[in-house]
């Protein structure tokens, strides 16, 4: 059996003859996705903001919370299927995220139905269907296979949804500014690809007939042009002028590069120090809050409702996408929060360890509290009751 029967087991493909209309949607907007066939991520600045924001994903540690599922655990953090680890899939997932605005998961199943394991897929085109009464998802895949599976089971990230009540819309309002780009970069090969051209320009003395100037233009072309390595062009008296064209390099106005540049970073939530890596610790925050932690409360909800029931979703058990933002910090910012957060029994020495990138180590997951604090109202009957090996308190410290 093949990875594609394993995702998309027979016993869910519905036959054509319950293949009985489209699913009724409130919108009335007939719920199809067809996937763009142009070439976004051929860009070189579209791609790098993609890229960029599909490698900070991939850091995220997908984890599973609650009783019911603990099996999950080390698939969601190393392996979901048998061709990615944790951190392909969720870079696969954030990139078909980005490009597309929608991005499926579906689940891999055993034999008793329960789900062991996610797979990302980029179909050509999605179309939801109701088979008695029940809404499918679709797939056609470009190659020419179909699939279908209970629009529940699967899981779907979306983004820019507006039209459709199933999928986000496309990014059409950018490629109007990648054709610019486009141009902009052809113009500019084309323009050096001229300006390396020798030209000249030559007058004839006399009047000749129009066979007569086509035969000598390709004849002086031929012999100081193309078979001459002498660097040095000879003409007789039939010529009363022969000058050289020179060719200048028509660049692009920087003005409308960085226009261009701008409008891509506006779009994507990015900027340039986050694509070059030079960002900074509140350049970072802004970054994570705004375009990163958006995507992780999305596959967070998606694959625990994937996965838990109703029933379980109520009783906590849940799949979250979290990471480390302290990594981020400057160590003064890590070295300030470990010390006032470790004392006070907020994490322990592996957790502080972990914000330093560094190793758990044994028995590294106690807390620990300073003794010296106590409620306010319990100051008094503090100072009159003994202390651990110190005797009794008589009142008169301050």
């Amino acid at each position: 059996m093949g990875l594609f029967d394993k995702i998309f087991p027979k016993k869910r493909y519905p036959s054509e003859q319950q293949l009985t209309g489209y699913f009724k949607t409130l919108t009335a907007y007939q719920p199809v996705y067809t996937s763009y066939e142009g070439g976004l991520y051929e860009m070189a600045l579209t791609r790098a903001a993609i890229s960029t924001f599909a490698r900070h994903c991939s850091k995220l540690k997908l984890e599973v919370v609650g009783n019911a599922r603990h099996d999950l655990a080390n698939i969601l953090q190393n392996k979901p299927n048998p061709f990615q680890t944790s951190s392909q899939f969720l870079a696969r997932i954030a990139t078909i995220y980005e490009i597309e605005n929608n991005a499926f998961v579906v689940p891999l199943e055993d034999e008793f139905g329960r789900i062991v394991g996610f797979y990302p897929v980029l179909p050509s085109q999605v179309k939801v269907i109701d088979v008695g009464g029940v809404p499918y998802l679709q797939y056609s895949f470009s190659y020419g296979k179909k699939a279908a599976i209970e629009f529940e089971k699967a899981g779907l990230l979306v983004q820019h949804q507006y039209k459709n009540d199933f999928f986000g819309d496309t990014n059409s309002t950018l490629y109007p500014l990648m054709q610019v780009a486009h141009t902009q970069n052809e113009g500019i090969v084309n323009a050096i690809k001229n300006s390396t051209t020798i030209r000249f320009m030559a007058r004839l003395a006399s009047v000749y007939n129009k066979n007569t100037i086509l035969d000598e233009r390709k004849r002086f072309a031929e012999e100081n042009l193309h078979k001459n390595d002498t660097s040095v062009m000879i003409f007789d008296n039939k010529y009363a002028d022969v000058k050289q064209i020179e060719s200048f390099a028509q660049v692009v106005n920087p003005k409308q590069q960085e226009f261009i540049k701008e409008s891509v970073f506006e779009y994507f939530g990015t900027n340039e120090k986050i694509l070059t890596n030079t960002y900074s610790e509140s350049e970072w925050n802004a970054y994570y809050e705004g375009k990163i932690e958006s995507f992780a409360i999305n596959i967070s909800q998606v694959l625990t409702n994937m996965v838990f029931s109703p029933a379980q979703i109520n009783r906590k058990n849940m799949i979250v996408a979290t990471t480390n933002r302290l990594q981020y910090a400057e160590n003064g910012t890590k070295i300030n929060i470990v010390t006032n957060l470790f004392d006070r029994g907020f994490i322990t020495h592996n957790m502080g360890l972990e914000i330093f990138n560094m190793s758990p180590i044994p028995d590294g997951d106690k807390y620990y509290i300073r003794r010296e604090y106590t409620e306010v109202q319990n100051i008094d009957l503090d100072r009159t009751t003994p202390t651990d090996g110190e005797g009794e308190n008589n009142g008169n410290d301050t």
